[in-house]
């Protein structure tokens, strides 16, 4: 055999060897899934919590899962920034923070598509819209693994708000600049501002506004019902929550690992239904404890805006190229889970 061959056969066998020892180095490689969230003890907490349980138990260690709440990893935008890059591997922000990279995350901030968080979950765990979704980001180095109703959107406010015709005239910080965000309280009379998060209390304390649109879950930790005393829930509003994940990440466990990480996370949507739903009549009470007033517009003043935001949702998303298909989408899967 010539110096030649010898030197081919060798190098198909190093190559062969190589080939094989990749998966058995892979299976023995450990790997850290830091997970951050804004919130403390809420259903997102909780659902980080059963994805943590899942994975470290079905890997048997080769994943540890580190929880990061209360905006232990620092300020959301960098979060989200760290997961694109993939220097964080997961994060659970409200969509609205994932706009700036996917535009069609704006699409979850449409008012008067969900009768309540359960339609919420039927219709964003259908396989379909599951699919839709899990491609949002694909070009960022993002995908969301779980998108689900965080909780009601309420508006705080000094005054009491129980009918249609209390919104008129109101300053009320809205959670955006969009026109999904601004047109339906504009509808009713309202007059949107928009305010960062770090001047939302100075601006409700010395009464530059006159309320705020949010979630109880942000009003309750931080005290908010010192300030002012009335929540008004609006119906079909929801904070949606995006669990984002790093693509490059998940490419890097391998197949295996990659496959527990998403099953784990599907598995925990079941909470949306049970503790997220007790969590929300959790903060009804939690908040009229601390002195604080709810409000609930009449059954039929709650129908007409649910129908009249919904048709407002309609308009803006179908002159958006971006969100208009998404929106069409959405609704029609809405419609078939009710």
């Amino acid at each position: 055999m010539s110096h030649t061959s010898l030197i081919s056969r060798r190098s198909v066998l190093t190559a062969t060897a190589a080939t094989l020892a990749a998966p058995a180095l892979l299976a023995q490689q450990k790997f850290t899934m830091k997970m951050g969230t804004p919130g403390v003890d809420d259903v997102g907490v909780a659902w980080m919590r059963a994805v943590k349980a899942g994975v470290e138990s079905r890997s048997n260690g080769r994943i540890k899962v580190e929880m990061y709440p209360a905006n232990q990893l620092g300020p959301l935008p960098r979060v989200v920034e760290g997961v694109a890059l993939g220097t964080v591997e997961f994060a659970l922000p409200a969509a609205g923070f994932v706009t700036g990279l996917e535009p069609r995350f704006m699409v979850l901030d449409s008012p008067g598509l969900f009768d309540d968080i359960a339609h919420a979950q039927r219709v964003l765990t259908d396989p379909a819209i599951r699919q839709r979704l899990s491609a949002y980001g694909s070009g960022k180095g993002i995908e969301p693994l779980s998108v689900f109703a965080y909780s009601p959107l309420t508006l705080l406010s000094h005054k009491p708000v129980r009918t249609l015709a209390d919104l008129k005239g109101m300053k009320v910080r809205v959670p955006g600049a969009a026109a999904l965000h601004i047109e339906p309280l504009k509808h009713f009379g309202g007059v949107p501002m928009s305010v960062p998060p770090s001047d939302m209390l100075p601006a409700l304390q010395n009464k530059t506004l006159d309320g705020l649109v949010g979630s109880p879950f942000i009003w309750i930790p931080n005290k908010y019902y010192d300030i002012a005393k009335h929540q008004t829930y609006l119906p079909g509003s929801y904070l949606m929550g995006a669990g984002i994940a790093s693509r490059t990440w998940l490419k890097s466990l391998g197949p295996e690992l990659e496959a527990i990480v998403r099953e784990e996370a599907h598995k925990a949507d079941a909470l949306i239904t049970t503790q997220g739903v007790a969590d929300t009549q959790k903060a009804l009470g939690v908040w009229e404890k601390n002195g604080g007033q709810n409000h609930f517009f009449s059954t039929a003043e709650a129908a007409q805006y649910f129908r009249e935001v919904g048709t407002v949702a309609e308009r803006v998303s179908s002159a958006d190229p971006v969100l208009k298909d998404e929106f069409a989408t959405l609704s029609a899967a809405a419609k078939r889970h009710r």
